[in-house]
């Protein structure tokens, strides 16, 4: 199946995709606060994005695959509601949905390619607008608008992201609508100015652009020397998604630091004493740094906090940070574990899916997905 041939065929039905996606029909028993969801449920607010969003004057502006990857994002919005409503003081709300949201997407088309058909661009296209659906109404309260609007616009065209978050305020029964719509064209024009309504911004280099995102108070508009001198390669990836045999292929003699490796020299238990092998892999990395010397640091790296220590340790001795994000499909890699020698239980494995967080653009100074698109 190919859910964005069957969004097209089937007129842009949330009835139909939500008889063959039943988690959808979850959000039939999910409650909203009444004073910003009148309309009731969140599959009843759903229906009303969807409709809203098909209904616009700029749909017939958009490509065919834009409309199925928009609309697929409308239907999902807010899955994530499904987990994180609860009740608070008396009044229902769902904290986190947005990035609880993306990444039951995530897990949903990843495991269930055959159903989704999506490929990797798709795919992550629709998780990050789910992620981003409610930036353009409340991104000026933050510290640094332009700062999450830029980092944004790294990962999703905003012009689709506008389009769907006026839709979402529009579909639903609040009594402050127009405030929150007046929010959204803000939004657009603001976008606009900053020159990312369609792409991500353009920084004066590379080096600026990596510098930006993790340097607080740095103008978007500097243009850095590039003082860095050697390269850095962060692998990350689920367990047998092909990092060794990537490095086998095109690591071209550089060192490499594995915290598996390490791991069974230390004698240590995968489960047990993690701590002292990530010392270990520590010690041996700031051995490289200090001669300036390139090395590639081996792990699966799945979450991002781990991967911004280590991005920012690295950067600090001057290197020039690339990470690599291996994927391969979800069925291949139950295939490749069934017949490993270490076998990794299954439970472990969904665990670390479900913890997965996919490498962003700024997250270094180059990040490269090995299934991405170009």
């Amino acid at each position: 199946m190919e859910v964005l041939k069957e969004i097209r065929e089937s007129g842009f039905s949330l009835d139909w995709l939500t008889e063959h996606y039943p988690g959808l029909s979850d959000l039939k028993s999910v409650p909203q606060n009444p004073e910003y969801h009148g309309e009731g449920d969140v599959y009843s607010h759903t229906a009303m994005v969807c409709e809203k969003l098909t209904g616009s004057s700029r749909w017939a502006e958009l490509g065919s695959e834009e409309q199925e990857i928009l609309f697929l994002a409308a239907a999902f919005h807010d899955i994530g509601k499904a987990v994180c409503t609860k009740q608070e003081d008396g009044r229902w709300v769902s904290p986190r949905h947005t990035i609880v949201g993306e990444k039951v997407f995530r897990r949903l088309a990843y495991r269930e390619a055959t159903r989704f058909g999506l490929t990797f661009r798709q795919r992550e296209t629709v998780a990050k607008l789910i992620r981003f659906h409610g930036l353009p109404v409340w991104f000026w309260k933050k510290a640094r608008p332009e700062y999450d609007l830029l980092k944004a616009a790294e990962s999703i065209p905003l012009r689709l992201l506008y389009l769907l978050s006026k839709a979402d305020v529009q579909g639903r029964i609040v009594r402050e609508s127009g405030q929150l719509e007046d929010n959204v064209e803000l939004f657009a024009d603001y976008v606009k100015e900053l020159k990312i309504w369609d792409n991500p911004y353009t920084f004066a280099n590379s080096y600026t652009r990596c510098e930006y995102f993790h340097r607080e108070g740095l103008w978007q508009e500097a243009k850095l020397y590039d003082d860095t001198e050697f390269d850095v390669y962060l692998m990350s990836g689920l367990p047998l998604s092909g990092k060794d045999t990537w490095i086998g292929e095109n690591g071209k003699g550089i060192p490499v630091i594995s915290l598996d490796s390490i791991r069974e020299e230390m004698g240590v238990s995968p489960a047990k004493d993690s701590g002292r092998v990530v010392q270990a892999a520590m010690e041996r990395a700031k051995e490289h740094l200090r001669r300036k010397e390139p090395f590639i640091w081996n792990a699966t790296n799945i979450i991002r906090e781990t991967r911004q220590k280590l991005v920012r340790l690295f950067a600090g001795y001057g290197a020039r940070v690339h990470i690599l994000y291996l994927e391969v499909p979800y069925l291949e890699l139950l295939e490749r574990n069934r017949k490993r020698d270490r076998y990794i239980p299954v439970n472990v494995l969904e665990e670390m899916i479900r913890k997965l967080e996919i490498p962003e653009p700024w997250e270094a100074y180059e990040v490269k997905n090995k299934l991405a698109e170009t």
